[in-house]
């Protein structure tokens, strides 16, 4: 299993807090102020927002314009984008993976660990397309697909289910494995589902790590936080069941 990626708040996430928790200075102390020259934004007078200095430095009275100004910048780079756009495509499969388990596993737990991940999966699909439709990437097609198999089969027609796919994304198993997933039962359709969905697992939390270590965009560097906290504890118990 590949070591854990630390989460860390990247340079960017530790530059918002540092503006949003001057900005919440106001909210907190209530300290207003009256400016009596005008300021760059034209204003006479109004509010003002008190910012802590950073250790050893003093505080900064800034106009709200000046504070919305020096909020950093987290527009969704390149790394966000694939990261998206690609766990899309990962969560896709899984669902595809889970499908199978209430026709064909024996063992109840590995039916329980199936329903647990295409229920915390599937909405975590709609946030990312959501955030997609928010942040289109002219250069790249929209990330589609059959969706998961509702039948028993796997998906056959989509992205997930090509080798070609699979390749490009750690963990996401190949067409032929999702096709011995769907003719197994019983026992070994609960060893083959474990071994598979652990691999899935570790891929993501590594796709997750990469976007902590190469993203900008503050959602993005959630959802990747979450995938590393809520894989990271499925993996462990899955090779518990094992």
């Amino acid at each position: 299993m590949p070591a854990r990626p630390v989460r860390r708040r990247t340079a960017a996430a530790l530059r918002r807090a540092f503006v949003l928790g001057a900005i919440g200075v106001l909210g907190l102390l209530g300290l207003t102020s009256c400016r009596v020259g005008g300021d760059d934004d034209g204003a006479a007078a109004g509010p003002v927002v008190i910012a802590p200095g950073r250790p050893g430095e003093g505080s900064r009275t800034l106009s709200p314009g000046q504070a919305a100004r020096e909020r950093p910048d987290d527009s969704p780079n390149a790394a966000d984008l694939s990261y998206v756009r690609r766990m899309t495509e990962h969560h896709r499969q899984a669902l595809t993976m889970t499908a199978l388990a209430p026709q064909r596993a024996s063992a109840e737990p590995v039916k329980r660990l199936a329903e647990r991940i295409a229920a915390a999966q599937r909405p975590e699909i709609a946030v990312m397309e959501s955030w997609l439709a928010g942040h289109p990437d002219p250069g790249t097609p929209p990330t589609g697909g059959s969706g998961p198999a509702t039948d028993g089969r796997p998906a056959t027609d989509g992205p997930a289910a090509h080798d070609h796919g699979a390749a490009a994304m750690p963990g996401m198993a190949t067409a032929q494995q999702l096709a011995e997933l769907g003719a197994a039962t019983g026992p070994d359709f609960d060893r083959l589902f474990l071994r598979l969905m652990i691999a899935h697992h570790e891929g993501a939390v590594t796709m997750a790590g990469e976007a902590l270590a190469g993203g900008n965009n503050g959602a993005v560097e959630e959802m990747a936080n979450e995938v590393v906290a809520q894989q990271s504890a499925e993996v462990r118990r899955m090779r518990a069941m094992g």
